[in-house]
């Protein structure tokens, strides 16, 4: 056993995953799997629902969430193998519990040179949800040269040195499994930290020149890493998710797989452009779609968007390579989504976390919201999901999470 891991951590650990292999074994992840692959294969037997991006601050019952162990290696794992514990018990809608325990290569050379400058608005000390006021850095064609293209490489000493932690701790009960990268493309949501939103738009009209050159050394870097990523096999494998959405498919990997040099082909990608909210559809297309069908070409099935309301421009969406999924955020008409999206797409429907924020916690509230979905997309044939995400607080109420769960199944039938 490495000498930084401790007898009692280790056993620690090795208890969570245990009981994590036991979830892992039931029949139920088979069969939730199975469902996943009829609605991305937009066959769907049900709608699905999932929970992600959680208030982990808030959520603390018993000291379910309470850390034992010391190594900080150990602690990240513990953290994960606690979180899924919890999930499941509390709140597992349609989760899937593998037996498998995730480590990340140790990738470096990653980034594009420029850092994030902003001054932070912090009203919870203990959230990671908080205010941002970014510095513009991209004023000028010579500030261009900030953005520097990455040099990817693998750090086989410290990956290595991070793998022998993880077999000696869970080798008999998990499966390790050393992770590459499931890299996204949403190049506006990082110009909007370089700039500011209120430069951006501006200029996407005052100076749309300079915009488009930003945004196109931006999509050149972003293909360079890609490339490289690929190149040297640091690519991800055994996708379960997609941008807080199962991805288990019988589509992917495509013919050829290799497990120790994934393609890009072979996996899922998703991206964005969440300050284009108010842009024209055909801005948005022109300042974004025509760069992003590049990069969608490149994978073997695509997710599209996240918080921007996106249906006033699901046709342009459909010029996207690749595309199975299409984000219909709270700020949607969801009549109108649902009757553009049809039988083409899988509408992932995010529910307001709104609800859940509100001083007076209202069931009733949350399932007239979500049957307003459910029935829109009844009328129109979608393959539809349900996806809670974006949750910054529950106003230390972990049960209401618990109790949207309980209601969101009911609702798809589960």
């Amino acid at each position: 056993m490495p000498a930084t891991i401790s007898r009692t951590d280790r056993e620690t650990l090795r208890e969570l995953a245990a009981q994590v292999a036991e979830i892992a074994a039931l029949p139920v992840q088979q069969e939730t799997i199975g469902l996943w692959k009829a609605l991305n294969g937009l066959k769907p037997i049900r709608p699905m629902v999932m929970i992600d991006q959680i208030p982990w601050h808030e959520m603390d019952v018993n000291d379910e969430l309470t850390l034992r162990t010391e190594d900080e290696f150990c602690q990240q794992i513990e953290t994960t193998l606690r979180r899924t514990l919890y999930q499941w018990r509390h709140m597992r809608a349609d989760m899937v519990v593998e037996p498998i325990v995730e480590i990340p290569k140790v990738i470096r050379g990653e980034g594009f040179g420029l850092p994030i400058v902003e001054k932070a608005a912090i009203l919870d000390p203990r959230n990671d949800i908080y205010g941002h006021a970014y510095i513009d850095q991209l004023q000028t064609e010579d500030d261009l040269r900030k953005i520097a293209e990455p040099h990817i490489s693998l750090d086989e000493k410290a990956t290595a040195g991070l793998g022998e932690k993880a077999h000696a701790i869970f080798d008999g009960v998990l499966e390790v499994r050393m992770q590459g990268r499931f890299p996204n493309f949403s190049p506006w949501d990082i110009i909007v930290q370089w700039r500011s939103p209120e430069h951006m738009i501006l200029d996407l009209a005052d100076r749309p020149q300079f915009m488009h050159q930003i945004v196109a050394r931006l999509t050149e870097v972003s293909l360079s890493q890609l490339d490289q990523y690929q190149a040297l096999g640091l690519l991800g494998r055994g996708q379960r998710l997609i941008h807080c959405t199962g991805a288990y498919t019988d589509e992917l990997p495509k013919p050829g797989f290799d497990a120790e040099h994934p393609r890009a082909k072979d996996l899922w990608s998703y991206g964005m452009a969440q300050i284009f909210a108010t842009v024209s559809p055909a801005m948005h297309k022109e300042f974004w779609l025509d760069y992003a069908v590049r990069w969608f070409s490149r994978f073997g099935l695509g997710y599209y968007g996240c918080c921007e309301p996106l249906h006033e421009k699901i046709h342009i969406i459909r010029n996207i390579p690749n595309v199975r999924k299409i984000s219909m955020s709270p700020w949607v008409d969801v009549e109108k989504g649902a009757e553009r999206i049809g039988r083409d797409f899988v509408f992932s429907r995010k529910p307001s976390p709104a609800l859940l924020a509100r001083d007076n916690w209202d069931q009733g509230l949350v399932e007239r919201d979500l049957r307003e979905t459910v029935e829109a997309y009844a009328r129109h044939g979608c393959p539809v999901e349900l996806i809670l995400k974006d949750i910054s607080t529950v106003c230390y109420q972990p049960q209401r999470l618990w109790e949207w769960a309980e209601v969101a199944r009911r609702v798809v039938g589960a």
